[in-house]
């Protein structure tokens, strides 16, 4: 799987293709940022809804939904951790 860096890269590359003239190193950096902050959103969004769809569990499921939401949190906030020590 691709790091979140790569794919913000990838995509700046992507945009540096679309565009008439090509990019300067700051332009293509400060796209990168834009771009992974974006995904990095996304990522988050959907972390957001994976919990709220095992919180929508049947009641005589809930002890196993509240274990995998709060799994969830766990992952999502080592996730934040880590991204906050690259920055």
């Amino acid at each position: 799987m691709k790091t979140l860096r790569a794919i913000a890269e990838e995509a700046a590359g992507g945009i540096d293709t679309v565009l008439d003239g090509s990019l300067n190193p700051e332009q293509k950096h400060k796209i990168e940022d834009i771009v992974e902050k974006a995904v990095i959103k996304g990522l988050l969004e959907g972390q957001h809804r994976a919990v709220d769809a095992a919180l929508r569990c049947p009641d005589a499921d809930q002890d196993l939904a509240h274990k995998i939401a709060s799994e969830i949190r766990r992952k999502n906030d080592a996730l934040i951790a880590n991204l906050s020590s690259l920055r």
